[in-house]
C-alpha cells in the first residue's frame, strides 16, 4: 500500500488570485458557491473513507456560520514537502493544484472526487479564518490561517494522542460572499446523499443554528434510497440493485419502475453528483434500452413489431447510478464536476450494465412483463402527444391572434427585456393591464386552476385551454420540444392572491414549469410576485403604507396609532396604481426567484403534494406544516387538500 505522507503530495502550480475570480472555482459567490465550500471539505473526508481509512465523519455548523468537518482518517500529512520546503498541510491549504490525488499508483488515493486538487486551497482563500487540527503519528498538530489564506499560526505540535484524523474549521469571508448564512438544510441534504451512496459510512451533523442533530446511516444503500424517492408512487416493479467491479471501475445501480409520468435518474461519480450526466449515465441508458428491447423481442412481447425508444423505456423509472473510477480514468468537464467525460468508463459500464439488466429481466418474469407493458403504454401516449402537438402547431398557424386572445402583449421587440405576468383571474388581470409598463410587461390572466400536470400526460395537458394559451404565450414549446432560445420573455412572473387558493395555483404552475419547461427554472427565469397583505392609511396625513406581513403591520401601527387598515383578500381589490406600485414596478416590487438547483428535493415535494397518493400527501402535511393560526385556517387547508385530491 502506498504511503500517505509528505512525499505523496504533488504540487503543480502556485496559488493565484482565487479571491479575484472565485466563480472559476466554486461556480458563483451566491448560495450555491457558499455551500460548495462545505462540500469540498466534506468530500475530502469521504475520500478518506473511500481509501479505506475513515468510518465516521462529524460536521458541525455554528451560529456564527463557522463550519467544522472532522473525520477519523489518516490525518493530512505534516512533514516538510520537498518542493515547497513547507509542511505538506500548509502546501495543501495555500497552493492550487496540490494534494494526494495526482500521483497515480503512488498517490494517497486510488479513487476520489478531488480530481483537481483545489478544494482545500480554495476554501482557505475564500474564508476569513481557517483552523486545521491533525491527529497523526501519535501527535496532535494545529495550523491556522486568516483573511484568505494568510498564515496566522505555523504548524505546531500541541500534544500527544492515539487518535488519527483531520478536523477543518472555517468561516466564509463576508468580503467575498454577499451573505455567509450557511443553510443547514442544504448541508443535511448533501450529507444524506453521501450516506446513501456509502452504506458503511456514518455521518453525524450538528446544526447548532437551529439546535438540530442528524445521524445519517443507511445500510440499505441505493435500494433504500430509490424506495424512499419513489414513496407514494404506484409500484410497477420491485427495486433491484447490482454492482459490477473491475480493477479501475466500480459501478453500482438501483432501479425501480413506477406509475410516474416522468423518469427520475440521478448519477454520481466518486460521490460527486453529475446533474448533466455524462458517459456513465449515457452508458446505463443505452444498456437499459437494449436489454428491455432484446427481452421483448426474444419473448415475443413486442407490440406491432416496433422496438421501444429510450424515452418509453425510462418513463416511470427511478434509478440511482453511482460509479467509482480511479484517478487515471477520471475526466470531468470543469471543476464543478457536473458531467463525466470518461470514454473507457462508458464502454465498460454499457457492457456490464447490459449483462446485469438482462439477467435481472430473465430472473424476474413478472417485473419484466410489467416493465414492457408500461413502456408500450408510454409509447402509445407519446405518439398521441406528438399528434396533439402537431395539431396545436396547426391551431397556432390558423387561429393566430384568437388562440392567444387573452394575452396582452408587450411592445418591446427584445425578448430578454419583456416580462410575462401570469395573473390569477380576470379582475386582477384587468388591474394589471391598466397599471403595467406597456413597453416591457405582458399580462396573461388565467381563469381558475390549471390541470394538475403531475398526474396528466402530454395529450391531456395540450387539451387544457388555459395551459395551451400559456404554452403558446411563452413560445418555447414544451417537454422534449422545449427550446429556450424561442422563449418570448426574460422573466415569467406568477402573480396570485396571497391565500390558499393562490398558493394552490402557484403549486400547479410551478409543477408544470418544473416538469415541462424546467430550463426556465434552471436559468432563473421563473419568479413569484409578492403582493402586500395590508394597506395602511394614516387618517391624519392620508399617507399610505403597505405591509407584507403581520410584523410589518405591527411596526407601522406602532409609529402611528391613527390608522385605517385594509386587509387585501385578493389582487382584484387593488386598483391599477396600487398594483403597479406594490407588485409590478421593478423599483419597488418584491419578487421571489424560483430555484430548483436541488432537483431531488424539489421533485420529491412535487410528487408528494401533486402526485397520485392522497395518504402520502396528508402524512407529509401533518409532518411538515406547523399550523399556528386559528382552527378555521386549518379547515381551509384540509379543504384545499381535498381539492388537490380531486383534481
Amino acid at each position: 500500500m502506498a504511503k500517505y505522507d509528505a512525499s505523496a503530495i504533488e504540487v503543480i502550480e502556485n496559488l493565484e488570485a482565487i479571491r479575484k475570480r472565485p466563480g472559476m472555482y466554486i461556480g458563483d459567490t451566491g448560495t450555491r458557491g457558499l455551500h460548495h465550500l462545505v462540500k469540498e471539505i466534506v468530500d475530502n473526508s469521504v475520500d478518506e473513507y473511500l481509501a479505506g481509512h475513515a468510518s465516521v465523519i462529524l460536521i458541525t455548523l455554528s451560529a456564527d456560520n463557522t463550519a467544522t468537518i472532522e473525520d477519523d482518517g489518516r490525518g493530512i500529512p505534516v512533514g516538510i514537502h520537498s518542493k515547497t520546503k513547507k509542511p505538506a498541510i500548509e502546501t495543501i491549504f495555500t497552493t492550487l493544484h496540490s494534494g494526494g490525488k495526482f500521483g497515480g499508483e503512488n498517490s494517497g488515493y486510488k479513487v476520489s472526487g478531488g480530481l483537481h486538487g483545489v478544494g482545500s486551497s480554495v476554501v482557505n482563500a475564500l474564508s476569513s479564518k481557517v483552523k486545521v487540527t491533525v491527529w497523526k503519528n501519535k501527535s496532535e498538530y494545529i495550523i491556522e490561517f486568516h483573511n484568505g489564506g494568510k498564515l496566522s499560526k505555523k504548524l505546531t505540535k500541541v500534544g500527544t494522542t492515539n487518535k488519527t484524523g483531520t478536523k477543518v474549521e472555517f468561516k466564509p469571508d463576508d468580503k467575498i460572499f454577499p451573505t455567509i448564512n450557511i443553510n443547514g438544510k442544504i448541508i443535511a441534504q448533501r450529507l444524506r446523499e453521501l450516506a446513501y451512496l456509502n452504506p458503511d459510512l456514518e455521518i453525524k451533523f450538528n446544526d447548532k443554528k437551529i439546535e438540530q442533530q442528524y445521524d445519517f446511516s443507511f445500510p440499505g444503500g441505493l435500494s433504500e434510497w430509490v424506495n424512499e424517492l419513489s414513496e407514494g408512487q404506484k409500484e410497477v416493479s420491485k427495486v433491484h440493485s447490482f454492482t459490477v467491479k473491475s480493477a479501475k471501475i466500480t459501478f453500482n445501480a438501483a432501479i425501480k419502475y413506477t406509475g410516474a409520468t416522468q423518469e427520475n435518474i440521478q448519477s454520481f461519480v466518486n460521490n460527486i453528483i453529475t446533474p448533466e450526466g455524462g458517459s456513465h449515465e449515457t452508458a446505463f441508458k443505452t444498456a437499459l434500452t437494449k436489454a428491455v428491447n432484446d427481452y421483448a423481442l426474444n419473448n415475443k412481447l413486442q407490440e406491432g413489431g416496433k422496438p421501444l425508444d429510450g424515452d418509453d423505456v425510462r418513463e416511470g423509472l427511478y434509478a440511482i447510478i453511482s460509479v467509482y473510477v480511479t484517478e487515471d480514468l477520471l475526466q470531468f468537464e470543469g471543476q464543478t464536476k457536473s458531467k463525466l467525460a470518461s470514454p473507457k468508463a462508458r464502454t465498460y459500464i454499457e457492457r456490464e450494465a447490459y449483462n446485469q439488466l438482462v439477467h435481472y429481466l430473465n430472473s424476474n418474469k413478472t417485473d419484466a412483463h410489467n416493465i414492457i407493458k408500461r413502456a408500450y403504454s408510454s409509447k402509445k401516449a407519446r405518439e398521441a402527444a406528438k399528434r396533439a402537438r402537431e395539431v396545436t402547431r396547426e391551431l397556432n398557424k390558423t387561429k393566430g391572434k384568437s388562440y392567444v386572445g387573452k394575452l396582452v402583449i408587450a411592445q418591446s421587440r427584445i425578448p430578454e427585456k419583456r416580462e410575462l405576468f401570469v395573473v390569477e383571474g380576470d379582475s386582477a388581470g384587468g388591474s394589471a393591464k391598466l397599471g403595467r409598463n406597456r413597453k416591457t410587461q405582458a399580462i396573461l390572466p388565467l381563469k381558475g386552476k390549471i390541470v394538475n400536470t403531475e398526474k396528466a400526460n402530454l395529450k391531456t395537458i395540450l387539451a387544457n385551454e388555459e395551459l395551451s394559451i400559456l404554452i403558446a404565450s411563452i413560445g418555447g414549446g414544451l417537454g422534449e420540444d422545449f427550446r429556450r432560445k424561442k422563449v418570448n420573455y426574460g422573466k415569467i412572473i406568477i402573480m396570485t392572491d396571497a391565500d390558499t387558493d393562490g398558493a394552490h395555483i402557484q403549486a400547479l404552475l410551478l409543477t408544470f414549469f418544473y416538469r415541462f419547461m424546467k430550463e426556465l427554472i434552471d436559468e432563473g427565469m421563473v419568479y413569484i410576485a409578492m403582493p402586500p397583505l395590508y394597506k395602511v392609511t394614516n387618517k391624519t396625513t392620508k399617507k399610505i403604507q403597505y405591509a407584507w406581513s403581520d410584523d410589518e403591520l405591527k411596526k407601522i401601527r406602532e409609529g402611528s396609532k391613527n390608522t385605517e387598515i385594509q386587509r387585501y383578500k385578493g389582487l382584484g381589490e387593488m386598483n391599477s396604481e396600487q398594483l403597479w406600485e406594490t407588485t409590478m414596478d421593478p423599483k419597488t416590487r418584491t419578487l421571489v426567484q424560483v430555484d430548483a438547483s436541488d432537483a431531488e428535493a424539489a421533485s420529491k415535494i412535487i410528487e408528494i403534494l401533486m402526485g397520485q397518493d392522497p395518504a402520502v400527501r396528508r402524512q407529509w402535511i401533518e409532518n411538515n406544516v406547523v399550523f399556528t393560526l386559528e382552527d378555521n385556517f386549518i379547515e381551509t387547508i384540509n379543504t384545499q387538500t381535498e381539492e388537490v385530491e380531486n383534481d
